[in-house]
Formats: C-alpha cells, sequence, structure tokens
C-alpha cells in the first residue's frame, strides 16, 4: 500500500511515517512528487496496520496497491519520471525531449567507435551506445573488447559530451562498468537474473532495462521492482522485440507496449527497434512509429560500415541514414508535442 502525504507535509511527519512503517517489520520506500510525498509501504500484508497509519499528522490518505509491482505503480507516483542520463549535454529519459541513443553494437576498435560518436553527435543524438562485454548466442562469437571497449567508449565521452550506455552481463563486473559508463544496461537475457537485478539496484547509475524476449508486461516490470526495491529508482524501461512464429524479423516490436507501460508505470520507456526488428531497412519507420506511440527514447544501432560489422551489421543503419532519420522523426514528434 502507499501512504499518501498531505500537500505542505513536514519532513518530520514523513519520518514519523517510516518510523511506523519500520517498526511493523515493513520496508519503506520514500517517493517525492512534484505535488505531494508518497511513501510505498512493502511487505507481509499482515503486518500492515492501515489505520495507525492513516492517524498520524500530515497523512492525507492511504491506498491499497492492487498491481504485483508496488513502486512501479503509477498508483505510487502518478506524474512521470523524468530520469538524466548524464553526460554533459543534459539528455534525460522521460522529459519532455526524446532521448536518442545511437551507436555500434559493439565497440570493435577505437578509429570505428570514435568515427561514430562523433557523427551521431552531429547529427542530433544525446548519448552513445557500445557493447564492451557481448552476450553472444555462439562461444565462438566475437564477445566483446572488455576493459579496453570501455575506456574507448570514455574517450568518445570526453571528446563527444555523450553520456555512455553500456550492457553489464554478470555482478562481477558491475565495479568496472560503473567506473566508465553512465547508464548500465540489462539486455534482454538478464533480465529475469534477479541477483544482478538486485546488484545494480544498489548502485547510484541509471538502468536501462530491456525486455526479456518472451517476458508479459506484468514480468517486465516486476524486474524493474527488483531494482527499484534495492534502493535505486532510476530504471528506464527498454522495448526491445519479442520472439514470435513471424520470419520476416528477427523479433517482433511489440509498441502497443508503449501505452501500456505509460498506463500502468510512471517509469520512462525506450524503444530499440534495431534489435526490435533485426533488419535494417526497418529502423526508420519503426523509429517513426515509436515516437508516434509515445517513446521516450530510441536506441538504435548505427556503423560506419554495416556489411563489415562484427555483431549485427544486418540490422545497423549507417551514419548518413542516422543523420537523415534525425531529420525525419522531428516532424513527427512536433506532431505528438515532443521535441528531439
Amino acid at each position: 500500500m502507499i501512504v499518501v502525504m498531505q500537500q505542505g507535509c513536514t519532513q518530520q511527519q514523513v519520518d514519523h511515517v517510516v518510523r511506523l512503517v519500520r517498526e511493523m517489520s515493513l520496508a519503506d520506500h520514500v517517493i517525492v512528487g512534484t505535488e505531494r510525498t508518497v511513501v510505498a509501504v512493502i511487505g507481509d500484508d499482515r503486518f500492515k496496520d492501515r489505520s495507525m497509519l492513516e492517524s498520524c499528522a500530515g497523512v492525507d490518505r492511504v491506498v491499497p496497491i492492487l498491481a504485483p509491482y508496488k513502486i512501479a505503480s503509477r498508483q505510487a507516483k502518478a506524474e512521470s519520471t523524468a530520469i538524466g542520463l548524464g553526460g554533459s549535454l543534459g539528455c534525460v529519459a522521460g522529459g519532455k525531449k526524446i532521448a536518442v541513443i545511437a551507436g555500434p553494437c559493439s565497440v570493435e576498435d577505437r578509429g570505428m567507435l570514435l568515427d561514430v560518436a562523433h557523427a551521431v553527435k552531429e547529427a542530433g543524438a544525446t548519448a552513445l551506445r557500445g557493447g564492451a562485454f557481448k552476450p553472444r548466442t555462439s562461444p565462438y562469437q566475437f564477445q566483446g573488447l572488455g576493459e579496453r571497449g570501455l575506456e574507448i567508449l570514455a574517450e568518445a565521452r570526453e571528446q563527444t559530451g555523450l553520456a555512455l550506455v553500456t550492457e553489464i552481463m554478470s555482478i562481477d563486473q558491475v565495479d568496472v562498468v560503473c567506473r566508465y559508463a553512465d547508464v548500465l544496461q540489462i539486455g534482454t537475457r538478464n533480465m529475469h537474473n534477479f541477483n544482478l537485478l538486485c546488484a545494480v539496484g544498489k548502485t547510484d547509475k541509471p538502468i536501462l532495462l530491456k525486455r526479456g524476449w518472451s517476458a508479459t508486461l506484468d514480468e517486465f516490470l516486476l524486474a524493474a521492482e527488483y531494482i527499484i526495491n534495492a534502493g535505486n529508482g532510476k530504471v528506464i524501461l527498454c522495448e526491445r522485440g519479442i520472439r514470435t512464429h513471424e520470419q520476416y524479423v528477427r523479433n517482433t516490436l511489440a509498441l502497443a507496449i508503449v501505452p501500456a507501460v505509460k498506463r500502468e508505470s510512471h517509469l520512462p520507456i525506450v524503444v530499440d527497434p534495431s534489435q526490435g526488428t533485426g533488419r535494417a531497412y526497418m529502423v526508420p519507420a519503426m523509429c517513426k512509429a515509436a515516437v508516434a506511440a509515445g517513446a521516450d527514447g530510441l536506441l538504435i544501432e548505427v556503423h560506419r560500415d554495416p556489411e563489415h560489422a562484427m555483431t549485427d551489421g544486418g540490422q545497423s543503419i549507417t551514419c548518413e541514414t542516422f543523420a537523415q532519420l534525425m531529420q525525419e522523426i522531428k516532424a513527427v514528434a512536433a506532431a505528438v508535442g515532443r521535441e528531439i
């Protein structure tokens, strides 16, 4: 349940509610909104004394949350959450301006990464993506450059000001990736890696959480709940397509989840049309569709030479196509009251 505080309540009144919650052997999560403060009460319903909390000074009302995800629910926080991504450009996911995160699937070498970083920055991107650690289906495929890849990404940030978004695959990578990255990405294979979700939940970095390739909306938001419950409320959801019987796409990009998330949760959601289709020629159209559907950002694979990319060249667009796409989606964004 959530304890909705009155407008103008004092910090002492909020602290008193928190103390009572802890005396009930329950967990608390304070959410400060633009108009009201809410205290989410988490734990066994048998220990929740609603009447005691309702009688506290400064409390407006106590509301049960029916959704299985408590803190990520729109019931817990009515206004949408905006999350800064870092870097020197002030990139935010969840605001009026749509975040555009672009770059190669993986960091292959310094020259290529720096070229692409400067190209996407010039075209209007606000953050740089690139994998230093790569989960691959086959153990014989390129696995990434590891920490050397992170060093190259950091150099690109220094030169461009773009925030860095890169994937983390395991708990033992948390410290090293946190030293370099602005945003930690949890890939689709790890959406159900609950130990990893809890580990990144103990960091202060924004987390880009990709939907599992067969996950339901509830499972997706419950994965986000793991991160928030561990202490990190800076979760950005990412729709990257789900597996279906279709074969003309690598994955089926389920854009209907965007308005569904907007209704059920206050967390921002971005869309990855590169992984979501696996076809470079589809990426521009699906970017525009995602913006029209209400996405807070785009995650786009861009490569200088997709034909010779070491990972996912078939779904990567060229720097020239990206620059043209940025101009096209500006019109779509303006039509739905957003900006690029």
